[in-house]
């Protein structure tokens, strides 16, 4: 089990330090989920990247902007936003940390797994 507060810390720390203003750890690794802690320094960005399938962003601390075509979202701490399958930026506008979740895949288990339902 992760303590999320504190990764944010260590992470925002880490952030606060780094050349490029972000810190991240991948927290969950189970088949097509995964979850990471991300964290910004004031000012920090992630330019435009495809979105997964599915996804959700948890501001956790701080205050980010989630850039898309579709609009931007200003986001603060305790937030959480479901993620458009289209292409995303994030934006710090102040110190910032956020869990991403995100599902990787479809039709997930594989069409050739049995799976049993109790």
């Amino acid at each position: 089990m992760e303590d999320l507060n504190s990764l944010a810390d260590e992470h925002l720390a880490a952030a606060r330090s780094a050349e490029h203003g972000r810190s991240a750890r991948l927290v969950v690794h189970d088949g097509p989920l995964r979850q990471s802690v991300i964290a910004l320094a004031s000012g920090a960005v992630l330019d435009d990247h495809n979105a997964p399938p599915s996804a959700s962003l948890q501001v956790l601390r701080g205050r980010v902007r989630l850039t898309a075509g579709s609009g931007d979202r200003e986001l603060a701490a305790g937030a959480l936003h479901g993620i458009r399958q289209e292409r995303h930026g994030l934006v710090a506008l102040e110190d910032a940390v956020v869990l991403l979740t995100a599902i990787t895949a479809v039709g997930w288990p594989p069409e050739d797994t049995s799976v049993t339902v109790a």
